[in-house]
């Protein structure tokens, strides 16, 4: 069997993973071409990296991690954006895989926070026997906002 090969993703060669990303959460609608140089814009800044999984020179696993300065914690912290594996790729170890390259890439910059959001009935019980926690205290609340096409405004007298 080939291990599993997990590394960084250069901000020119985001392509490739973003394509499982969004075959995976876009139902294969491509990013917008501006999404992705926002994307590459923030690997290049170090504010995000995009860690991929291979199994024998293809890609099957993306992680996506966001760091984040935090008050309460006096530093950064790490947040798991996406995480994908390809089903024929599943339960050969490269979710842990990712996890571990993640919390490899954490450690580097000195975070000992990471936090991942789960939906009900994902990934959860992957994530606790991976050593995550679901935190008692804690609800997540979201909110949409209606963007307006600022084009058709007119300006105020």
């Amino acid at each position: 069997m080939n291990p599993v090969e997990v590394a960084p993703v250069p901000a020119p060669d985001l392509r490739e993973p973003l394509w499982l990303l969004e075959e995976w959460l876009r139902e294969g609608e491509p990013v917008p071409d501006d999404f992705i140089g926002k994307v590459q814009d923030s690997v290049q800044a170090g504010d995000v990296e995009v860690l991929a999984a291979r199994l024998g020179g293809r890609v099957v696993g993306v992680l996506v991690l966001a760091f984040r300065p935090n008050i309460s914690l006096g530093g950064l912290f790490a947040s798991i954006e996406d995480l994908y594996v390809r089903p024929e790729a599943r339960h050969r170890g490269v979710g842990a895989a990712l996890l571990k390259a993640a919390d490899e890439r954490c450690r580097g910059r000195g975070i000992y926070y990471v936090e991942a959001q789960v939906e009900r009935g994902g990934a959860g019980a992957f994530y606790a026997a991976s050593g995550y926690e679901p935190e008692p205290d804690v609800r997540v609340f979201s909110r949409s906002l209606v963007i307006r096409d600022r084009g058709d405004e007119k300006p105020e007298a």
